[in-house]
């Protein structure tokens, strides 16, 4: 597989409550190279056997940001409220894409600055209006609770930079399922279960339910974190093409970021620090707390432009996660630390 074009037709599907074409595309490839499984909701998981009754979860969500309709007037504006973290500043003027009977495109109002006085500004998503074209028909296509998700393009940047939508957490899972295609056929020394988990965007929800299916010794929550721009300090974030941020916290293991470090170096595979005071806000947090605990750890990308649709990341940071796990599993995580 081609890491561009996974991670492209990945950022090109939706998987969102009911809508699972990126989870089914997922467990489609996971299942050629892994036992894999289909849980309740959006959640696949694969499974790899090893030596050791010991296993090794490596967690990436797969669902995304999104909306829902939450009115539809007369002339076939809608009101939308937020299914994760949505930055209401990017919204007037973008395109989205309305599921409904049939997929319709859309696009949220924007007023002309000809007739405004200063800069319009927005407290509630509630208050910018989708506008579908459809008039009166609005009704027979479109359902309150229906979902609308951005309609963004991938495209190249310089410097093996690519930007899209959706690659929180599609950039993860591209690299789980590189990594499963990597892994196929070798003899592992641990067992390694890969989890494509649903809802994080919505409070790490699937992710309990994945953890307590998997039971694991240790785990890694593959996610993205911030990467270096405009408006952030350096210590806030991480650098593009630098490598993967491994995870330093409180809440995370020491045994396994140092074992992490430990192999990056051996490896002389590029790699940053993630400096987190508390919590880290990723399904880390949820996992480590499964059943009597789990030593676990973050191992995240940096990106640029988080939860919109041109976000911007590095694919060497991808291929360089991708390495760092293959190599950390083929050394047994932090089994014989």
């Amino acid at each position: 597989m081609n890491i561009k074009d996974l991670l492209f037709k990945l950022s090109s599907l939706d998987a969102v409550g009911n809508i699972t074409a990126a989870s089914d595309f997922a467990y489609g490839i996971l299942s050629k190279y892994t036992t894999a499984e289909k849980m309740d909701n959006l959640t696949v998981i694969g499974f790899l056997d090893g030596k050791n009754d010991y296993t090794l979860m490596l967690d990436a969500h797969i669902d995304q940001i999104a909306m829902v309709v939450t009115d539809i007037d007369e002339n076939g504006f809608l009101t939308v409220g937020a299914a994760g973290g949505i930055d209401i500043r990017t919204l007037p003027s973008r395109s989205v894409l309305v599921h409904g009977k049939k997929t319709v495109p859309a696009v949220f109002c924007a007023t002309p600055p000809h007739l405004t006085s200063g800069e319009e500004s927005f407290e509630n998503i509630s208050e910018i209006k989708l506008d579908t074209s459809l008039g009166s028909n609005a009704k027979d296509i479109i359902s309150v609770g229906d979902f609308v998700t951005f309609s963004g393009k991938c495209g190249e940047l310089q410097n093996n930079l690519v930007f899209g939508r959706s690659f929180d957490d599609r950039a993860a899972v591209t690299c789980l399922l590189m990594l499963a295609e990597k892994l196929h056929g070798k003899k592992l020394p641990i067992n390694v279960a890969f989890v494509l988990s649903d809802s994080e965007e919505l409070g790490m929800r699937g992710v309990r339910t994945a953890a307590f299916r998997v039971n694991p010794s240790e785990a890694i929550a593959i996610d993205v974190s911030f990467g270096n721009g405009i408006g952030i300090s350096d210590d806030e974030c991480g650098t593009l093409s630098k490598g993967g941020m491994i995870g330093i916290s409180p809440a995370l293991s020491k045994e396994v970021s140092n074992k992490l470090i430990e192999v990056a170096k051996e490896n002389e595979i590029p790699y940053q620090l993630e400096i987190m005071s508390s919590k880290t806000g990723t399904n880390a947090d949820m996992i480590s707390i499964n059943r009597e605990g789990v030593k676990t750890c973050t191992l995240s990308i940096p990106l640029r432009n988080m939860h919109s649709d041109t976000e911007i990341l590095s694919l060497d940071d991808l291929e360089s996660v991708c390495e760092l796990l293959y190599r950390y599993i083929m050394a047994g995580g932090v089994l014989n630390a």
